[in-house]
């Protein structure tokens, strides 16, 4: 009788333990706090160092903020096609959330599926791209952070480095809806800077080294813009600028790191780690995002190559060469 109520109270007590680790692990779940573990798969278009920046930002951000991730990293090898490929199978996969770096991967992850979080970066007008439907009411499934340069102030740059530029040149992707947004606002901000413009399409790489040369002749100064075909060849066009002492502006430091002269531009490292600040509040605060308007750069930082510097010959004591981030020591 002793044995037979023993055992009795044996499966008693062996009951409660299992029900309270159910009660605690169900707790745990609910609160879908940072101890949960979530798949995130990135897809980049192409590797260059502005886009390996965002990429490095959302990453160093996730762990910063504590939310432990797997990551699925796919490249598309700038092939557009692959772009599709890869976010199809993030669907099979069913990752908690895509981030995709460039337009034409946010445009593909859009296409195949609307109901797997994505976030972008690396977009420069997601609402002229069809990614969104606005800056602030997104829409479905998709939000991100925009790469919009202050394309105004940056213009402003040439004639506070040399007065007498009357004419810039500007190399731009033909197929690259981020490309063609920024030449139109360059043309439309150039002549209140006394500026005329000259725009030359390239649609492979291939074409650049001849295109540059020829884009060379015609102007005084150089405006890069952020283009994903213009950063994977921009030393060899910051290196032909250099030879024939021509002063450029960019859209981005990651153009000045490759030996371009200046920027006021943003740092994709810090828009990275903006954008994985959104990826918490989608996987661990439960946040839709629908709710979640597009970001812009918070942080705007002027940045010289101190090497093109001394290769152009231009004066260090110039008001705009002071109090910035030096790179190319």
């Amino acid at each position: 009788m002793k044995k037979k109520l023993f055992s009795l109270l044996a499966l008693v007590l062996l009951g409660s333990l299992i029900f309270s680790g159910c009660d605690v692990k169900n707790e745990a779940e609910s609160k879908g706090g940072s101890e949960a573990q979530y798949t995130i798969g990135i897809s980049q278009l192409v590797e260059h160092p502005a886009l390996d920046d965002a990429r490095a930002g959302f990453i160093d951000g996730l762990k910063e903020l504590g939310v432990e991730v797997e990551i699925d990293y796919q490249n598309a090898a700038g092939e557009i096609p692959n772009t599709v490929s890869i976010a199809e199978k993030f669907k099979k996969d069913e990752v908690d959330l895509i981030y995709t770096i460039a337009t034409p991967a946010a445009q593909s992850a859009r296409q195949v599926t609307s109901d797997i979080p994505i976030l972008f970066s690396a977009v420069t007008d997601p609402v002229e791209a069809e990614i969104v439907d606005d800056w602030d009411q997104v829409g479905a499934n998709v939000t991100g952070t925009s790469d919009k340069a202050p394309i105004k102030s940056q213009l402003k740059m040439f004639k506070e480095i040399d007065p007498s530029i009357k004419t810039i040149g500007i190399l731009y992707n033909t197929s690259e809806a981020n490309s063609e947004v920024q030449i139109k606002e360059v043309k439309k901000l150039a002549p209140n800077e006394d500026l005329e413009v000259i725009a030359v399409g390239v649609s492979n790489v291939n074409e650049i080294p001849q295109a540059i040369d020829s884009l060379l002749k015609k102007v005084d100064a150089v405006y890069t813009p952020s283009d994903n075909l213009i950063a994977s060849s921009i030393e060899l066009i910051a290196s032909k600028l250099i030879d024939k002492t021509i002063i450029s502006v960019s859209a981005e430091s990651a153009h000045v790191e490759s030996g371009t002269l200046i920027t006021n531009g943003l740092s994709y490292y810090e828009l990275g780690k903006q954008t994985a600040a959104m990826a918490k509040e989608i996987l661990v605060d439960k946040k839709s995002p629908s709710d979640i308007p597009v970001g812009v750069a918070e942080n705007i930082v002027t940045t010289i190559n101190v090497n093109t510097l001394e290769k152009l010959g231009l004066d260090k004591g110039l008001e705009i060469f002071k109090d910035v981030n030096k790179v190319g020591k």
